[in-house]
């Protein structure tokens, strides 16, 4: 498997009007080059990505810019807000 698998929540996967994409591994070896790439590809996705996002590797929530590898899945989902 030579691909990281990304997924799109809430909000942002309405924006996107995706869930789910499979990104080339050499293409994002960290997390900031990852939405780079998206960028890059989907110029139009630009002000929904540079928005305050919350970010998972694996299924755990991660800050900074963690090393990806073949095989991981990323989740990108806008905050969670309520009252």
């Amino acid at each position: 498997m030579s691909t990281i698998q990304l997924k799109f929540f809430a909000r942002l996967r309405e924006e996107l009007n995706t869930a789910e994409l499979d990104v080339p591994a050499a293409q994002a070896p960290d997390l900031d080059a990852l939405v780079g790439w998206l960028v890059n590809e989907h110029p139009d996705w630009k002000p929904s990505l540079e928005a305050p996002l919350l970010r998972a590797v694996n299924q755990e929530m991660v800050n900074g810019n963690p090393a990806l590898k073949a095989g991981d899945e990323v989740a990108l989902f806008p905050p969670v807000t309520g009252g």
